[in-house]
This record gives structure tokens, C-alpha cells and sequence, in this order.
């Protein structure tokens, strides 16, 4: 599956620029993935662009690269998150994440790169991955897939750190 969203990323600068899910399978199918493959990363993306639905975005007019990410929610339900608030992550997200992809998303978010929307969304999709638990490698994909989804263009240093690879 992370082979189709790598392919997907590489081929389609911004997640609205990407086809129909149908049209997008069959160019999938034309590039030689296996079924398989495609009918897996198909129905993660559909997840993605469900969870990024809700989302306000408002960009820094002066750094293209910095973003405030919101929830939609009702008025009286949406509470921004204090800087000194702490995510707890559950048993099941603990043993499927791994102490590896757990660190990294802890860095991304003291480093200021992943807001705390954004991290919920990592974090839900990273849940809805195979594999237990996820490799940092995929982890790092599905951080560029969020960004990807929402427009949101890492900088240059955090895209270098999600494309290198722990083998290369």
C-alpha cells in the first residue's frame, strides 16, 4: 500500500489536484500495481479525505510553510489545546505505533511541524495503516500524505527528513 501513496505523492503535487478514486485506480492498475495494493490505498485515502473534511486551515501570510489547523466543531465544543497540554495515547495506539513512530511525532510537534489537528489526523490514519507496529518509514509517508491532503507544504528540512529512508 505505502508504495501506491509514494507513487500517488510523487505524481500528484496536491491532494485536490489527484483524480476520481475510480480513475485514479485504473492509472494505478495501468503503472502495474497489484489490486490488492490499489483497493487498500484507495480506501486509506478515502479515509484521509474524510478526516481532512473538518479541517480550517489558515495559512501565515508571511511563511507559506506555517499553518494554524483547526477542527470544525460547534462553537461551544472547540477549545483551542493549551501549550502545556500533553496527548496521552491509548493502549492500542501505543502497541500499534511503537516507541520509534511515538517519538517522532513527539518531535514533530515540540519542533512546531505537526499542530496538534494535524497530529489527530497522523495519528488516526497511522491507525487505519497494516502492520503493527508501523515502521517509522511509513510513519514519515503518512506524515507527507496528511501535509499532502491539506495543502500544507512541509519546509525543505522537514521534507528532506521525511523522504530519507532508514535504509538509504
Amino acid at each position: 500500500m505505502f508504495e501506491v501513496l509514494v507513487f500517488v505523492y510523487e505524481n500528484y503535487w496536491r491532494g485536490d489536484a489527484c483524480p476520481e478514486p475510480e480513475q485514479l485506480g485504473r492509472k494505478l492498475s495501468a503503472h502495474g500495481f497489484d489490486p490488492e495494493e490499489i483497493h487498500d490505498a484507495l480506501q486509506w485515502l478515502d479515509g484521509l479525505s474524510l478526516a481532512t473534511q473538518g479541517l480550517q486551515i489558515e495559512r501565515d501570510a508571511n511563511d507559506s510553510h506555517s499553518a494554524t489547523v483547526r477542527l470544525s466543531a460547534p462553537a461551544e465544543a472547540a477549545m483551542p489545546q493549551s501549550s502545556d497540554a500533553m496527548r496521552v495515547y491509548s493502549q492500542a495506539e501505543q502497541e500499534h505505533l511503537g516507541a520509534d513512530c511515538l517519538g517522532f511525532i513527539r518531535f514533530l510537534e515540540l519542533s512546531n511541524l505537526l499542530p496538534c489537528g494535524l497530529r489527530e489526523i497522523v495519528v488516526e490514519r497511522a491507525m487505519a495503516a497494516p502492520g503493527a507496529p508501523v515502521a517509522l518509514d511509513e510513519l514519515k509517508i503518512i506524515v507527507l500524505m496528511v501535509h499532502w491532503s491539506t495543502g500544507i507544504e512541509p519546509d525543505a528540512l522537514v521534507l528532506d527528513e521525511l523522504c530519507e529512508s532508514r535504509e538509504g
